[in-house]
C-alpha cells in the first residue's frame, strides 16, 4: 500500500564531497517535511551504518568514490533492504554509469547540476512512489534503450497493467495513476506486484526499464 506523509522523511547523504553534502544537508533539514540526520563519506560507512542503525526511506547517493563505487553499494543497499528508495546525485550522465545504476536498484537519478528544488522535491516524490529525473538524463534513457534490439516477449501482462506500467515509465506516482484509472492506490500496488512477478524484477524501475528496452506496450 503506498505511504502516506505522515511524518518527516528519513534521509541519508552518501557524498565525498563535503562542501555538496553541507549544503544538501542543511537544505533539506530546512523542509518541514524532510529530515537528514546521517551523512557517510564513503559508502562502507554507509553499508556498515544499515547494520545498526534504522533503515531511511530515501538516500541520496554519489557514484564516484576512492573506495567502493557508489553503484555497487546501491546494489549492496537494495539487497539488504528492498524497501530503500536511493537517488543517484551526481556529475556522471554517461549511458553506463545511468543503466548500471537503475539496473543495481537505484529508483532516481538526478545531475548535481539540477536545481536544489528539484532534489528537494524528487525526495518528496520518490517517497510517493515516483521515479525522479531530469529532463537529460529521462530523454538519455529512453535513448540507450530504444538503441537495445532486444525482441519483445510476451509476459501475459493484462491491458490493465500494461496501462500501469506505461504510466510507471512516465515517472507518475501511485496517487496519480490512482486518480486517473478512478481506482485505489492498494488497487495499483495490487497490479504492480503483479506486475513485477510477470516481469521478473523487484522494483519500478527495473520494470520500467525493461519495459522500455523490450516495448513492451
Amino acid at each position: 500500500m503506498e505511504r502516506i506523509i505522515n511524518k518527516k522523511i528519513s534521509v541519508w547523504v552518501v557524498e565525498d564531497n563535503v562542501l555538496y553534502k553541507d549544503n544538501i544537508v542543511s537544505l533539506m533539514n530546512e523542509q518541514s517535511d524532510i529530515n537528514c540526520d546521517k551523512y557517510f563519506l564513503s559508502c562502507e560507512e554507509a553499508i556498515s551504518a544499515l547494520e545498526t542503525t534504522p533503515t531511511p526511506d530515501v538516500v541520496l547517493h554519489d557514484i564516484g568514490f576512492e573506495g567502493m563505487n557508489g553503484i555497487t553499494c546501491v546494489g549492496i543497499m537494495k539487497r539488504k533492504n528492498p524497501s530503500i528508495q536511493i537517488i543517484m546525485v551526481t556529475v556522471y550522465d554517461d549511458d553506463d554509469s545511468i543503466f548500471d545504476a537503475l539496473c543495481a536498484g537505484a529508483t532516481g537519478y538526478l545531475l548535481k547540476s539540477s536545481p536544489e528544488t528539484m532534489i528537494i522535491q524528487s525526495i518528496r516524490d520518490v517517497f510517493s512512489g515516483g521515479s525522479p529525473m531530469n529532463s537529460t538524463i529521462a530523454r538519455k534513457t529512453i535513448e540507450m534503450f530504444s538503441k537495445m534490439h532486444t525482441v519483445s516477449r510476451e509476459y501475459g501482462l493484462t491491458v490493465r497493467e500494461k496501462e500501469i506500467l506505461e504510466q510507471i515509465v512516465q515517472g507518475y506516482s501511485n496517487k496519480i495513476i490512482a486518480d486517473q484509472f478512478n481506482i485505489s492506490p492498494h488497487t495499483i500496488d495490487a497490479h504492480l506486484r503483479k506486475v513485477y512477478e510477470k516481469l521478473h524484477v523487484h522494483t519500478r524501475t527495473a520494470a520500467a526499464a525493461k519495459a522500455i528496452k523490450e516495448r513492451l506496450f
